[in-house]
């Protein structure tokens, strides 16, 4: 067998390049091609461990695991005489040369189903129930069992969050939460042993397997009671809700999905892009592919050709139909060539007889998309958004290339479409709810300069009308709302139909169908493209000797009856085989229900017998333990506190602090000078979380026992500070300062009496026998002239000596020039500590 593409010759122009790629191994360097985003590497990789090339095999692309997947079938041809080594080496390098210049990939290898069940078989309707009840067991049992492990969390959260005796809070009875938690783990199956076992503080760690969706099984049906909707389509149908069934009317097509089916598939798109004829590189990729799968399989067997990116390539054609089948026809009829030519060479295949039908060596399938295959291909599904990675490596949103092509083929306006898709993300000129409607409602500029922000990243208007976007005490103080009471725009009176509006006007319809500037040879692509698909799906399937197995979708509220009726249709309309699904759910609550009652009995136990009167019991004192809720204690607006500038070590720190009414610290602020912006912003963020701790509740002590001695550059001699005189950290300066000032924790002062010295940041140390104005202690404009101007307070360093006197002294003496009580006797004379006089008392003035 020759192979002359040219494949291989084409992709050496292509470049190459090394990614640091995430593996459960660590970060491993690949090779690949440069156009590649990570996700489509990643899925290289993904295929090949599963290959058993996990060993990295470094210099070639993807570390050498195609080439080597490549050499190991080209082996299997040699040693079964499909070809010899000359054209085995040719084999090689142009398939390889495909995979580089991403015209094909590899998929999974696997049955498409796992078994076959007649319907008109007695035991059907036994075995199918059996089917559908060990999905859903597996469905709700990892449901109930994540709802009981939060459950059983909240019982032990419940005993945490108690302050009191410990058994106390253990205590259902006396502990109100716990009660509450324990009645709901309850609810949720937890036995009393668990929930006792999670008083004592043990909290489950569910170590649950995620649902592996294995192969569905096949039912064979008569098209004949299906399409009459006899007892059979029911049956039928309740069992094909999930999508784990296929539903077929022939025995040949329910066993060749339950064949071992080696796949691969095609990128129509890259295909059409090649600069050469496009029938010769389709027959050629099909060759190869069909070549490669033969020999991946141990013995003859079903192979299947996926079409993917069909749609993608002719979504701006005229006749999509007629040209889907055109390129249908031509693979089939080039996999038909190979697999007779294989059949001459290898045998043909016992199981696969069609007297209409040259000697084949398998059976050919085509289909149009398979899910994992497609990230080998970079490919993802056709709908309104595309997900997509950008060159920097981001994650990012755009209107699908396959939709933005058609609609600039047919004339439409791109931007337009993108508008009506992704949202305008803001409120300027928006209907319903636009920057003038809320500044009616109390909005300044400072909260709509926050909205815009926000539109930007947001998917909701509950997420940009709350906090932290708005301030608490703007929503609080200002709009009149407090937090929980319900969605801010609701309760501000908005209208739904509004609040709809502008909600579409901002983030969008998330897709065509109603775009009203459509071009109209593409409205019906653009209104469904899953749609267009399956019709291009269904154009295709003649060509194919396996049914189209793709899942079709149904509402994800569709009952038995529902389906019934579309595996009905399906029979009419002459479908080979039906695989239905229902969609997920969309996302959050779907059902406003009433608070439960948690003095109702519970559910599955048995209600408490009624019991005869009982005498009134005797008064008696019962101590109940009682949760105290932690609120933040507002700072007032208006607040004193005083700044500290000091250095460390050479670098300049300021420390401003906030208090409350009663002098207790509540905030700290910290700012370093000419300092690197990250390390500025850190200590800038490090005040905020120490602020809101001390406003939660924290103690001051705990913070400070925490950071002090902290050891870190910058560190040494403090300047400016004229109790502090050395630190190991700037948290540690940070947290003694504020024990020395709030705490009175004296031993965290370490400078002595010849530490206090002007360093040229401080003011110096004061003159101990001076009286020092109050102003010195206390903000003009804060007092606002409410304190007086002659207040003073007792010199520096005299506290101790003035104590002393005052109980040497059975009666203070008032100074006749100031009326304060400070006069102290200088020898023979009297002197005002207060204000310095020296008058000349007289006899019983004297004391």
């Amino acid at each position: 067998m020759r192979f002359q593409s040219g494949f291989a010759a084409r992709a050496d122009r292509v470049a190459m390049e090394t990614r640091a790629i995430e593996r459960s191994a660590g970060v491993q360097p690949v090779l690949a091609p440069a156009g590649w985003s990570d996700v489509r590497t990643e899925a290289w990789l993904d295929w090949l461990e599963a290959e058993g090339f996990a060993t990295p095999l470094y210099g070639d692309w993807l570390n050498g695991g195609v080439d080597a997947w490549v050499e190991r079938l080209a082996a299997t041809g040699v040693a079964e005489g499909v070809f010899d080594r000359a054209e085995a080496a040719a084999f090689v390098e142009e398939l390889s040369g495909a995979f580089r210049l991403g015209l094909a990939a590899p998929a999974a290898s696997g049955p498409a189903a796992v078994g076959v069940i007649d319907l008109n078989d007695p035991g059907a309707a036994a075995r199918l129930k059996a089917h559908a009840g060990r999905r859903a067991a597996l469905r709700l049992g990892a449901q109930a069992a994540d709802a009981l492990a939060e459950a059983l969390a909240g019982v032990a959260d419940a005993v945490d969050r108690c302050e009191g005796p410990r058994g106390d809070c253990g205590d259902p009875s006396r502990n109100p939460a716990l009660g509450r938690a324990a009645a709901l783990a309850r609810r949720c199956g937890a036995s009393d042993a668990d929930i006792l076992r999670a008083i004592d503080g043990e909290r489950p760690a569910m170590a649950l397997e995620p649902m592996v969706e294995g192969a569905p099984l096949v039912a064979l049906a008569d098209r004949t009671q299906i399409a009459a909707g006899a007892p059979e389509a029911l049956l039928a149908a309740e069992a094909a809700l999930d999508g784990r069934l296929i539903v077929a009317f022939d025995p040949r097509d329910a066993e060749t999905a339950t064949g071992q089916t080696a796949r691969a598939l095609i990128d129509l798109g890259a295909v059409l892009g090649l600069d050469g004829d496009i029938a010769t590189d389709l027959a050629d990729l099909t060759r190869l592919l069909t070549v490669a799968l033969d020999l991946q399989s141990a013995r003859p067997g079903p192979i299947a050709l996926g079409l993917d990116g069909l749609l993608d390539a002719l979504a701006a054609s005229d006749d999509r139909i007629g040209q889907a089948q055109a390129l249908a026809g031509l693979v089939a009829a080039a996999a038909a060539k190979t697999s007779a030519e294989l059949a001459s060479l290898r045998g043909p295949c016992p199981d696969w007889e069609d007297p209409e039908k040259p000697r084949r060596h398998s059976a050919i399938g085509l289909f149009v998309e398979d899910a994992e295959a497609r990230l080998r291909l970079g490919l993802g599904r056709v709908a309104a958004v595309d997900v997509f990675q950008t060159a920097d490596g981001e994650i990012g949103r755009r209107l699908h290339p396959a939709l933005a092509t058609a609609i600039s083929a047919a004339g439409g306006d791109v931007e337009a479409a993108e508008r009506w898709t992704f949202g305008r993300r803001t409120l300027v000129e928006a209907p319903g709810i636009d920057h003038a409607a809320l500044r009616a409602l109390g909005f300044t500029d400072i909260e709509l300069a926050a909205i815009e922000t926000a539109l930007g990243w947001a998917e909701d208007f509950d997420t940009v009308f709350a906090a932290p976007v708005l301030d608490p005490g703007f929503i609080r103080d200002v709009l009149g709302v407090e937090d929980g009471d319900g969605l801010l725009l609701t309760l501000l009176g908005v209208s739904e139909e509004a609040e709809t509006a502008a909600t579409r006007w901002v983030f969008g319809h998330s897709d065509l169908r109603d775009w009203p500037e459509a071009p109209a040879c593409v409205a019906a692509l653009l209104a469904d493209p899953a749609a267009a698909a399956a019709e291009l799906r269904r154009a295709v399937e003649p060509f194919s000797d396996m049914p189209d197995l793709a899942i079709e979708p149904m509402d994800w509220r569709t009952t038995t009856t529902q389906a019934a009726r579309l595996l009905s249709q399906g029979a009419l309309e002459g479908r080979r085989a039906l695989r239905l699904s229902r969609a997920a759910p969309p996302a959050g609550p779907l059902l406003s229900l009433p608070s439960l009652d948690t003095a109702r009995p519970e559910i599955g136990r048995p209600e408490p017998t009624r019991e005869a009167p009982r005498p009134a019991p005797t008064e008696r004192v019962v101590e109940r333990v009682v949760e105290r809720e932690r609120a933040r204690r507002k700072l007032p607006d208006r607040r004193k506190g005083y700044i500290q500038k000091a250095a460390v070590g050479g670098h300049k720190v300021y420390i401003h602090t906030g208090e409350y009414e009663d002098g207790e610290l509540g905030e700290i602020f910290i700012d370093m000078h000419k300092e690197g912006a990250a390390f500025r912003s850190l200590m800038n963020n490090f005040a905020i979380a120490i602020s809101i701790g001390l406003q939660y509740g924290v103690p001051l002590d705990e913070f400070v026992d925490a950071f002090v001695f902290t050891r870190f550059e910058p560190a040494g001699r403090v300047t400016g500070n004229d109790s502090i005189k050395s630190a190991t950290s700037i948290l540690d300066y940070i947290f003694r300062e504020l024990g020395v000032s709030y705490l009175d924790r004296v031993e965290l002062a370490n400078a002595g009496t010849d530490d206090l010295n002007a360093d040229g940041l401080g003011d110096g140390k004061p003159d101990a026998n001076a009286a020092v104005p109050a102003a010195r202690f206390i903000s003009k404009g804060f007092a606002r002239g409410s304190a007086p101007d002659n207040l003073v307070v007792l010199p520096f360093g005299k506290k101790g000596e003035l104590e002393a006197r005052a109980a040497a002294n059975s009666e203070a003496v008032a100074c006749p020039a100031c009326g304060d009580f400070s006069l102290q006797q200088r020898g023979a004379a009297w002197v005002c500590d207060t204000c310095g006089a020296a008058p000349a008392l007289k006899g019983g003035d004297q004391g």
